[in-house]
């Protein structure tokens, strides 16, 4: 899916700098929002703000220009992640909670490094 869905509602996200919206497809929840024209720290910002609302069950769906590998090791004790590049050149990654997730992630850390 390159596009928002047309059922897609824009939501409120605590923190973010961009709009957020959730769907749902195939009996799962999604939020999404898209940092594709943004500028550092803006994808890593809105990426926290989102994580951090994310329920047991759902997807987080980020459309940005690149991977953001800085927020991979932020994250990786309570998410997976799965990044796919997408026919425009952007890159959709998908998160979702970990069953086993320790609750280890620092949502402050905004922090890009690099």
């Amino acid at each position: 899916m390159n596009a928002l869905p047309q059922n897609a509602q824009e939501i409120q996200v605590e923190g973010s700098t961009v709009p957020f919206f959730t769907y749902e497809e195939d009996g799962v929840n999604y939020l999404y929002f898209d940092t594709s024209k943004t500028g550092h720290p803006e994808p890593m910002v809105n990426a926290m703000a989102g994580l951090k609302t994310l329920k047991d069950g759902q997807k987080l769906v980020m459309i940005n220009h690149k991977p953001p590998m800085g927020l991979f090791p932020k994250i990786e004790a309570d998410f997976d992640y799965e990044v796919n590049e997408l026919d425009n050149g952007l890159f959709k990654i998908v998160f979702s909670k970990k069953g086993d997730a320790q609750g280890a992630t620092n949502f402050n850390d905004t922090a890009c490094n690099g």
